[in-house]
């Protein structure tokens, strides 16, 4: 970037400014008022402006512009020039948050001296932005769960290669957090990561996005896959691509080139690809609606996320992980998280996974009050508790069953949702359910729950359950 915007009342200034800094190989945009300095930004934010500080016949001085462009453009470096320059007006323009301050007449060398240090300062800042947007990213993967700790196995064995990876998980499960794990933890790390979201690119222009085009007016433009080069290209949800542009892709990953839309050269590139679904993709290969010869290609290495029914371990970790996230994000309360409330949160359906559980946290910390612990009752669907203090409200289907059944009913419930709460290790659940274990044992065998190893953890379910998933 080394577009500067020169925005001067005085014509032959601002045309002497441009000719100076285009020897010196930027290229420079002109304004002689504050409209058209305001329709240059709005336009395209230019990488540097240089601002008199007084605009004749202009509706906005430099101060309000510097004002502006600074709320709107924080990343603008701005060097303000004034003919009529003071103390007092260097250090408000200085506080405003303008990089620096040139009296007229200047001295070429020194102008020149100031953007380079400006624009290599905005450079810096760029970049570590950057670098703290990635940690922050790297660290997402949050709990200590068993099925946790499975997936961090698997994801660690395949960051010592480049070979393409597929996962496979339910909607909200964390997908997108895992390949950037891989990204994050590979030799590719100080290269980019291009996520690719295959559902919400339109399919006409799906080509055009990924390859890029190239045009007599605009010249070229990179796609997505050029972008990406020497880093990652994740593409989310791939089931979803066009079949007409599988079938490109195909070749890009087999000769690691393409062809712009519009060009004639060859475009060579250096990526991994990991690839993600929640469809079955043999199926949609069996509808003729996904390649098979693409599949073998990114089905290198098949992993699966474990949805967070299988992780509940972890949910008190990952709440309290999005409550600090939003405190430094948007200011929301730091609040604590009731034991009660996270026993419910930990036994509570969770169909979208931990996208669902980051959105009933933010949801609680807008709506709660105060800043005290947050309550069960401020959980969704907890609200409308029986009025009687210590009652419990009987659904209608157990309402209507005999006392001994039930029972059995609402402890093989209740002793399911136990189990699986803590990982489905039988001493904990024994301790906090207050039965001995070779108790607990001889009870779960009455009630026909059994527990099984999935994804690294065990999960309790019924044996009727097992029996039918083997038929």
């Amino acid at each position: 970037m080394n577009d500067i915007l020169i925005v001067d009342d005085e014509r032959d200034i601002r045309e002497l400014i441009s000719d100076i800094l285009k020897d010196e190989g930027f290229s420079t945009r002109l304004a002689g008022n504050s409209d058209e300095c305001m329709a240059e930004i709005n336009a395209a934010p230019p990488a540097l402006m240089i601002l008199d500080i007084w605009l004749k016949d202009s509706r906005m001085d430099g101060i309000d512009i510097l004002k502006t462009v600074k709320r709107d453009n924080p990343d603008v470096p701005i060097i303000i020039i004034s003919g009529h320059g003071n103390i007092e007006i260097a250090v408000a323009a200085i506080k405003q948050g303008a990089y620096d301050f040139i009296e007229k007449p200047f001295n070429i060398d020194q102008l020149t001296v100031v953007i380079t240090r400006a624009m290599e300062t905005s450079r810096l800042r760029r970049e570590n932005a950057t670098l703290r947007r990635r940690d922050t990213t790297a660290t997402d993967m949050i709990g200590n769960s068993p099925a946790l700790r499975t997936l961090k196995s698997n994801l660690d064995k395949v960051t010592k290669s480049n070979g393409r990876v597929m996962l496979t998980g339910q909607p909200g499960s964390g997908k997108e957090v895992a390949a950037r794990y891989i990204h994050q933890h590979s030799n590719r790390a100080g290269g980019p990561f291009i996520s690719v979201a295959s559902a919400a690119i339109e399919p006409e222009r799906m080509e055009e996005v990924l390859f890029g085009r190239e045009t007599p007016e605009r010249g070229v433009e990179k796609g997505l896959l050029e972008q990406a080069h020497g880093g990652v290209v994740y593409f989310d949800e791939v089931a979803d691509m066009p079949v007409g542009t599988q079938s490109k892709i195909l070749r890009v990953l087999t000769e690691q080139q393409f062809t712009r839309v519009g060009g004639a050269d060859k475009v060579r590139v250096d990526l991994r690809v990991i690839s993600s679904t929640t469809r079955n993709l043999t199926s949609e290969i069996a509808a003729g609606r996904f390649r098979q010869e693409l599949y073998d290609r990114l089905n290198v290495v098949p992993i699966t996320v474990p949805p967070l029914e299988e992780r509940r371990e972890d949910i008190p970790e990952l709440s309290r992980h999005f409550i600090e996230h939003f405190n430094k994000t948007q200011g929301l309360p730091l609040r604590e998280i009731s034991d009660e409330a996270e026993a419910m949160m930990q036994t509570m359906p969770w169909p979208g996974n931990i996208r669902q559980l980051r959105n009933v946290i933010e949801r609680m910390l807008i709506l709660g009050e105060g800043s005290g612990e947050i309550d069960a009752r401020e959980l969704p669907g907890q609200g409308e508790a029986a009025p009687d203090e210590g009652r419990v409200v009987l659904s209608g289907a157990l309402a209507t069953l005999p006392l001994r059944e039930a029972r059995e009913l609402f402890e093989r419930e209740y002793l399911l949702t136990q189990i699986n709460r803590f990982g489905g290790n039988i001493s904990r659940t024994a301790n906090f359910v207050g039965m001995e274990r070779s108790a607990l044992h001889r009870k779960l065998k009455s009630l026909g729950v059994v527990t099984t190893s999935k994804s690294g953890a065990r999960v309790a379910h019924l044996e009727d359950a097992d029996l039918e998933e083997e038929a």
